[in-house]
């Protein structure tokens, strides 16, 4: 019977010495490779890995990654993409050019007859006013009321100190051209929400049903009235959109509010955690006023949901 015999070193012999315990302890060689950011060991054949096969790939390579690892968003969890905002801000700064330098007025008298008999400060004198004209004019006063319940509160930074109220209320005089500033500030997530903010002023108005259906009937009325004007009124309209500075400028925003107002009901919808049932209705939002009103109608209350931290992927 064969007995194992153990293998002595002797302390006389260096270089025999060395040659065992490279034999017995083989050295592992490092391959980097600086496309693929691994360093890769070769493994000696007669070295147990406590790896599964596929792991090692059969070629005995454990390899290790030597690039620090990065956040998943990619932007270090400090840094932001201002690509958006700076396109808006110049989007702004052209829409205020163009309001101050550009657009048609050729009546300004005129312009101020009509402001005057739309403030009631004139009253009945005989002169008709323009039925589209009159019905652009009332749905400008139920925009600043429906971008309130799309911003308050999942429109809100929770990244800066920029409140998003003052605009909200520069918006009842200059429309989307108040509001596109805190367009350009904006830095979501929305903060949380109290349970006991929901039951003050303004969110226990602005979460009201009987607030979004007032709202959505007023609309729809006031659209219907419009829509029933003869062609001869439109086209009267139309002259006005050509000659007149203020109807120019007031036609203008509420094209700005209605293409900027599905972005903010797929964001109040993904806040509320809501998307998977209420997607629908983010094509029915292009419709002017009537698409985001209904979404307001419909939408799920705050003190039913939990306002997301993190911003909601569609499925």
């Amino acid at each position: 019977m064969l007995l194992a015999q153990p293998i002595s070193v002797s302390g006389n012999f260096p270089t025999l010495n060395n040659k065992l315990r490279t034999w017995l302890n083989p050295p592992l060689r490092v391959s980097a490779t600086a496309s693929s950011g691994k360093a890769c060991f070769v493994k000696p054949l007669g070295v147990r890995i406590r790896a599964p096969l596929d792991a090692v790939h059969r070629k005995h390579f454990v390899c290790r990654s030597l690039k620090k690892e990065t956040p998943v968003d990619g932007n270090n969890g400090n840094e932001r993409d201002w690509s958006t905002s700076v396109l808006l801000f110049l989007l702004w700064a052209a829409l205020i050019y163009y309001v101050f330098l550009l657009t048609p007025n050729q009546t300004p008298s005129r312009d101020l007859y009509f402001l005057k008999k739309l403030l009631n400060v004139i009253g009945d004198d005989g002169f008709r006013m323009n039925e589209v004209l009159v019905s652009l004019w009332y749905l400008m006063g139920l925009w600043p009321l429906a971008y309130s319940m799309l911003l308050l509160p999942t429109g809100r930074s929770s990244k800066n100190n920029i409140p998003v109220w003052p605009f909200l209320i520069l918006s009842c005089f200059g429309g989307a051209y108040a509001l596109l500033p805190y367009f350009v500030l904006w830095n979501p997530p929305a903060p949380p929400v109290e349970e006991t903010q929901l039951k003050t002023w303004p969110l226990n108005f602005l979460e009201s049903k009987v607030t979004a259906a007032i709202s959505l009937a007023a609309g729809l009325a006031i659209i219907t009235y419009a829509g029933l004007a003869g062609p001869d009124v439109w086209k009267e309209f139309f002259q006005y959109f050509r000659e007149s500075k203020f109807i120019h400028i007031m036609s203008l925003d509420f094209i700005i509010l209605s293409t900027f107002a599905p972005f903010w009901v797929y964001n109040d919808m993904t806040a509320r955690k809501w998307f998977d049932k209420g997607s629908w209705l983010l094509p029915i939002s292009l419709i002017p006023f009537l698409g985001p009103g209904l979404y307001l109608l419909l939408r799920p209350t705050l003190s039913t949901v939990t306002i997301s931290q993190t911003p909601v992927e569609p499925e």
